[in-house]
């Protein structure tokens, strides 16, 4: 696997794995638009001067001009994909077009109440979400989990320090992506690492999950629950097991990436 595969892999799997069927399979009569040319989402930035989690250069200086600019790197980013997956794959289920940028805000509202359908990096696809019961008697449908088995899959059978390591090589993309988004003082990797602290501390629910759907869409019945970030929602309707999975996928990322172990006091969703 190359470079420009890892670092895919890593964002893919913060990014992509988590919220690929969020709004999807939560909402069983929305109709898929394709997305716009992606801009900055209407929230206001927040600036982050402080850098908690450095990323070293992967490259002497002066050699960081054999990246591709950010602009003309969607031809780089399908390359790394078609080196990872089928070709096939890859058209199925990718937003080629401005990936980098999909990825980048995707993973900067993961913490937040909602990711934005439109700047989605991966197609919704497969079977709408499942509920069973009636009414007042609204679960969870089992089923879906075996759906998100397979990204699990995935996740595991990456190696975790080769992954990081094509990360960083990378990075100078995503850093410009971020600010680009609207955090001029900001640093992408902390942001990442915050995604993964928010992901790391989602509860894990082992009985049925009772939901509630007053309008359109499905809401969890608990308030707790209902009142998480969108990253953590997502992880409890992939099921205790692969949630736990991914967990530990997760932390194994965030302890080579920081050398550090996770805060899990994080709150909901922020």
């Amino acid at each position: 696997m190359n470079d420009a595969t890892r670092w895919l892999v890593l964002v893919v799997l913060v990014g992509g794995i988590v919220t690929a069927f969020y709004y999807y399979y939560w909402r069983p009569n929305a109709q898929q638009q394709p997305p716009p040319f992606v801009e900055a989402p209407p929230s206001q930035a927040e600036i982050q001067p402080v850098i908690r989690h450095p990323i070293q250069p992967a490259q002497p200086a002066g050699e960081a001009s054999a990246l591709p600019p950010l602009d003309e790197s969607d031809e780089a980013t399908r390359d790394a994909l078609a080196g990872l997956l089928s070709q096939d794959w890859v058209q199925e289920f990718f937003q080629l077009e401005d990936i980098v940028r999909r990825l980048v805000v995707t993973i900067d509202n993961l913490p937040r109440r909602q990711v934005p359908l439109k700047y989605m990096p991966v197609k919704p696809t497969g079977p709408r979400f499942l509920a069973i019961g009636e009414e007042e008697s609204l679960f969870l449908n089992p089923d879906n989990y075996r759906r998100y088995t397979s990204y699990v899959r995935l996740a595991e059978a990456v190696e975790t320090k080769k992954l990081v390591t094509g990360y960083v090589h990378f990075y100078p993309l995503f850093q410009q992506a971020y600010e680009d988004l609207g955090y001029p003082s900001g640093y992408f990797n902390d942001r990442l690492v915050e995604a993964i602290d928010n992901l790391l501390a989602a509860p894990d629910i082992k009985g049925p999950v009772k939901l509630v759907r007053p309008k359109v869409m499905y809401q969890f019945a608990d308030p707790d629950l209902e009142a998480r970030s969108a990253g953590q929602k997502i992880l409890i309707r992939m099921g205790s097991e692969n949630a736990g999975r991914l967990k530990a996928k997760l932390h194994e990322i965030r302890h080579e990436l920081t050398g550090q172990a996770p805060d899990l006091r994080s709150p909901a969703a922020g």
